[in-house]
């Protein structure tokens, strides 16, 4: 088990989010003792004179090992937590974004691995399922509502 604390510093992501009907690709966060704390969008951090859309691209490229398509400009949250008693502090840019046709079809979990090499879990998780009693919290708070506003906006 990797223990993790967030920097005390304002640390900038750009995070993608896949949709397949009501489903969101997500990453399982856990806490020290391995129990599951919530889920969030996959993606990273940005890099010194990086653009955000370019730092997505390359995250899951080197998490998933697959190119995803920007399907339009990203909504920006900030997000104040605090995991393991330590507060963390985000600037988050989320963008709607297309996997690669069939890429994970069949797949509902899978393992990838951050550049630091910790395995880590993403799966599939049903919009209603998540913030309610019995399933997981979705990270960043409030990003759920965001979600379900705008997938009901669609077409």
């Amino acid at each position: 088990m990797t223990v993790w604390r967030p920097p005390a510093e304002i640390r900038v992501k750009a995070l993608g989010l896949p949709r397949r009907g009501n489903s969101l690709l997500v990453a399982e966060v856990r806490a020290d003792d391995g129990r599951l704390k919530g889920v969030r969008p996959l993606g990273g951090s940005v890099a010194f004179g990086e653009r955000v859309e370019d730092a997505l691209i390359r995250e899951f490229r080197e998490e998933l090992g697959v190119t995803v398509s920007v399907l339009g400009g990203p909504r920006v949250m900030e997000n104040i937590f605090t995991h393991e008693g330590q507060v963390g502090h985000e600037v988050l840019f989320l963008f709607p974004v297309a996997l690669p046709p069939g890429r994970f079809d069949g797949q509902e979990r899978f393992v990838f691995h951050e550049d630091s090499g910790t395995a880590c879990v993403a799966r599939w998780c049903d919009l209603d399922g998540l913030d309610v009693p019995g399933g997981p919290d979705l990270f960043p708070a409030g990003l759920k509502d965001r979600l379900r506003d705008a997938w009901r906006a669609e077409p």
